[in-house]
């Protein structure tokens, strides 16, 4: 049972394999096994690719199944449509094209299966890229609110700079009066002159105006603040939103991508296996010497291909000899008088028949 349906696989007719030796059943089965389950490799493999894209095992499981289908059947198609022929040369003209179709097979069903294999260094790849990513985009959109917060911090040190001019004059002030007063500086008089009076009231002046500048460059820094606050709480806000974006980069291209920076040779020996298995069907082919199989198919065809050529033959001659029957018949025709004055008689007959629509269709007109 499990012979038959190998054979199957292999594409080859089982009415005339059935006729053959088991050896060469038995070789006819191996390639269709080679077939089978590279189409089960290919449905392993796009399933697993499909799985990364769509994150689902049942959209998954059901388009893999699909791509395994269309890959048994393309290797099918390509196995038994391999002739064995008498020239070596005229056999590998006409499987080129199926190794070049093989290659191509052979690329789309090792790639998934690599990223499978290569997962947790594939994984370490992104995560690299992931936090560079990340790097760059807070340094791209602090570069949208850097700007803004500078300039209110810049606002913010001109007021406390005011602040501490003012309360530097001030506090010179304080001690302008208070040597004054000591005697230590200015008159050098000891006590509470006129002198000392004036020198008082200017910093007690300048002590009111320092109060009310650290109440309204208080009431300015705190709204920049909150300027400076309300901007960060937007740059996180931003940040947060886009990070799940980054996050989320792990689709199939971006594994494709990493998987390439990844040292070439382990995935180049997982393509060449793949690759072996896809047309080794195609070199057993090319290989085995002419059996029992391609004996009888080609007997087969050839009986076919007489049987054919021998209806068209007779068709041909069928219509050749009723050609040259009806050109005697109607060469005798010619002959007979009655046939001839019936003729003539029913051609007059129409003749009448259109001078008498003619002379109708005239006087309507009239």
């Amino acid at each position: 049972m499990l012979q038959k349906f190998f054979i199957f696989c292999s594409g080859a007719d089982s009415d005339i394999l059935d006729t053959c030796s088991k050896g060469e059943q038995n070789k006819y089965a191996g390639i269709g096994a080679t077939v089978f389950f590279t189409a089960v490799m290919a449905f392993i493999a796009s399933g697993y690719a499909l799985y990364t894209v769509f994150d689902n095992v049942y959209t998954a499981i059901f388009f893999g199944f699909i791509w395994g289908l269309l890959i048994f059947n393309l290797d099918r198609y390509i196995v038994s449509t391999i002739k064995k022929r008498d020239n070596k040369w005229s056999e590998i003209a006409q499987a080129t094209p199926r190794i070049i179709l093989a290659l191509i097979i052979a690329i789309v069903i090792s790639k998934p299966l690599e990223l499978k294999i290569f997962q947790k260094e594939i994984d370490q790849v992104l995560l690299e890229e992931k936090n560079q990513m990340t790097l760059a985009n807070k340094e791209q959109l602090a570069l949208q609110y850097s700007p803004k917060i500078e300039s209110l911090n810049q606002e913010i040190k001109s007021l406390k700079a005011d602040i501490a001019s003012k309360e530097a004059e001030t506090n010179a002030l304080y001690d302008t009066y208070i040597s004054e007063a000591e005697g230590t500086a200015g008159t050098g008089l000891l006590g509470k002159g006129p002198v000392y009076k004036e020198k008082r009231e200017k910093h007690d002046a300048y002590l009111a105006e320092l109060k009310l500048l650290k109440e309204n460059n208080g009431q300015k820094i705190a709204a920049l603040e909150d300027q400076i606050a309300t901007l960060n709480a937007d740059y996180n806000t931003k940040v947060g939103d886009t990070q799940p974006v980054i996050d989320g980069f792990d689709g199939l291209m971006a594994r494709i991508n990493a998987l390439d920076k990844l040292p070439w040779l382990p995935s180049f020996f997982i393509f060449l296996l793949f690759l072996a298995i896809e047309t080794a069907p195609i070199i057993a082919k090319l290989l085995a010497p002419k059996g029992e199989y391609d004996y009888k198919t080609e007997e087969a065809e050839s009986v076919v291909a007489v049987w054919v050529n021998q209806k068209v033959a007779q068709r041909k001659l069928l219509m050749s000899t009723d050609a040259e029957m009806n050109q005697g018949i109607y060469e005798d025709l010619k002959s007979e008088e009655e046939l001839y004055n019936y003729k003539k008689k029913k051609a007059g007959e129409v003749l009448r028949l259109q001078a008498d629509s003619f002379y109708k269709t005239q006087t309507k007109g009239l």
